[in-house]
């Protein structure tokens, strides 16, 4: 498995050399970009401002910090380097909280932890995290930025989640608060009661992607793509009691509640 970081997590004096490896892998189908008539692919060059749209090479392209209009100073991977420490180079852990402390609005990424050596150490701290149900936060520049971790113990692995520094979470939206009504929101409850089940992650697949599939072996074949029909579409209804009412009556999840 690729792995994203190559580093070392810092806990007090102990060094744990480690490679952090993602955790997800994306269902995405691939789509070029083609001209409308002659189905040839449309690319996308870099090319210079200044000197009639030439066409730019990775290699000569630099990072530039416009600190005046069309004034710039630049900067490049040896700059960034001298700026970190080894602090910053490692997964220095700078205290432990209960996991359940962290609204789940601050989860970025997930990794997974591989040590490369000291394995021993590795296995103290995972056991320490599970047996306190502790999570480590932590800190390390990735590239050019740096990140804020999570570091916690699952099923007898270590993860690494990367988190959103809180001044980066924007302020919710303003929602008018008004009175509520008592039998509505106690219908309101007997609905979620009734739909509520285990959650049980795999019995919930990505129908899109799969009809996405088969549209394509349609087309391929020379077939046309079949319009989807609405089944068991909801009836609109307006007012909200009727709808709860109807929804208790109708649902599918009857009989579930535990």
């Amino acid at each position: 498995m690729a792995y994203s970081y190559k580093g070392a997590i810092a806990f007090g004096l102990v060094y744990i050399p480690i490679t952090l490896s993602l955790s997800v892998k994306e269902n995405d189908i691939g789509f070029n970009l083609l001209e409308k008539k002659t189905k040839s692919r449309v690319k996308y060059k870099k090319t210079c401002v200044d000197c009639n749209d030439k066409e730019v090479k990775n290699s000569d392209i630099v990072k530039g910090f416009q600190y005046e209009k069309d004034h710039y100073v630049i900067f490049d991977d040896e700059d960034f380097e001298k700026l970190k420490t080894n602090k910053d180079k490692n997964i220095t852990i700078e205290e432990f909280v209960k996991i359940e402390e962290i609204d789940p609005i601050y989860f970025d990424k997930t990794y997974y932890v591989n040590p490369i050596g000291a394995s021993k150490a590795y296995n103290v701290l995972l056991k320490a995290m599970e047996s306190t149900k502790k999570a480590g936060i932590a800190k390390c520049v990735f590239g050019t930025r740096e990140t804020l971790l999570l570091l916690r113990a699952k099923e007898g692995k270590m993860l690494v989640n990367s988190l959103f520094f809180a001044n980066e979470i924007q302020a919710p939206p303003k929602v008018e608060k008004i009175k509520i009504n008592t039998k509505e929101l106690d219908l309101a409850k007997s609905l979620i009661n009734q739909m509520s089940a285990p959650f049980k992650i795999d019995k919930y697949k990505d129908e899109y992607y799969l009809k996405l599939q088969k549209a394509i072996k349609r087309k391929i074949e020379g077939s046309q793509i079949v319009e989807t029909k609405n089944v068991n579409e909801p009836e609109k209804i307006i007012d909200l009691m009727e709808a709860l009412q109807k929804s208790i009556k109708t649902s599918s999840y009857k009989g579930r509640a535990s």
